[in-house]
């Protein structure tokens, strides 16, 4: 089929003849697709964290970890439980500090000083027994992202810290156990089975977060985990909702709508108190 120029050849612009009219326009075009591809990409995770240096207070040694730039990763929002959710990072890996040497690990709120009944029993029962692997890359996989909870939360156990410490590991490995299933279903590379397996994880490290903080409640002064009452009491409402507990759920609700607090937190418990009702006039239907 003859070009828009054909002819002009005959004219001594042959070399014009099979020039796109619209070329520029059409480079312009692709030039303003691929900027917009690559703004809407947002920032890579290599971006948003950087290594920072901690002192170990179990022995002494300097060692460095990766931590998320808290003013540069933005926030898109946060589930019901309160687990954040970041453009380009899942802000869960970076949060357990790991002294590569003795094996001590703890979440970045819960880094600091120990008692010396408690450096004794780390050294006694983790120290002189971690094998620690190697891990190399600029960014925390999930496997080691893992990894660092479960030797966070063991610590935790070891040195016989409050409750509610203890809990707030178990919270935040449940959301990072969520973020690896979340991850794997957005790339297609989870079965049906595994995804079974990560729900059940999830399910087991909340529920002893709820038990935790449950009884922390009762027995430590506020604030909890960094949490004020009003925050713990919805945190602790939504669990109870999680694990079919309506009444408890309800009831710590109904608290935070006749309490002084925020317009956030009891618009967040009018969200709440409408699912539970929706919840037990399903369960009433069945």
């Amino acid at each position: 089929m003859a070009g828009l120029l054909d002819g002009l050849g005959s004219l001594g612009l042959g070399n014009l003849e099979n020039m796109d009219v619209f070329e520029e326009e059409k480079k312009q075009a692709a030039q303003a697709k691929a900027a917009a591809v690559e703004e809407k990409k947002g920032p890579e995770e290599e971006e948003l964290i950087y290594d920072k240096e901690f002192e170990c207070p179990v022995c002494g040694r300097k060692f460095s970890a990766k931590v998320m730039k808290t003013g540069k990763a933005k926030l898109l929002g946060t589930d019901p439980d309160m687990r954040p959710k970041y453009e380009g990072i899942d802000s869960n890996k970076y949060d357990v500090l790991l002294c590569g040497k003795c094996g001590y690990a703890s979440l970045v709120r819960y880094h600091g000083s120990l008692l010396p009944t408690q450096v004794k029993l780390i050294k006694e029962n983790i120290s002189s027994n971690i094998k620690l692997k190697k891990y190399t890359g600029p960014t925390y996989d999930y496997d080691q992202a893992l990894e660092r909870y479960k030797i966070a939360l063991a610590n935790a156990v070891v040195k016989k810290c409050k409750i509610s410490e203890r809990a707030f590991i178990c919270l935040k490995t449940a959301w990072l156990i969520r973020g690896i299933k979340e991850s794997g279903e957005a790339e297609n590379k989870l079965s049906s089975d595994e995804i079974a397996s990560y729900e059940a994880q999830e399910k087991e490290y909340l529920k002893n977060a709820y038990q935790g903080f449950y009884e922390a409640r009762s027995k430590e002064n506020p604030p909890i985990a960094g949490m004020d009452n009003a925050t713990l009491d919805y945190l602790l409402a939504q669990l109870a909702f999680r694990f079919g507990d309506y009444g408890t759920s309800l009831k710590m609700v109904e608290a935070l709508l006749t309490s002084r607090e925020s317009a956030r937190i009891k618009n967040k418990a009018l969200d709440l108190k409408e699912a539970i009702k929706e919840a037990k006039a399903k369960a009433a239907e069945s």
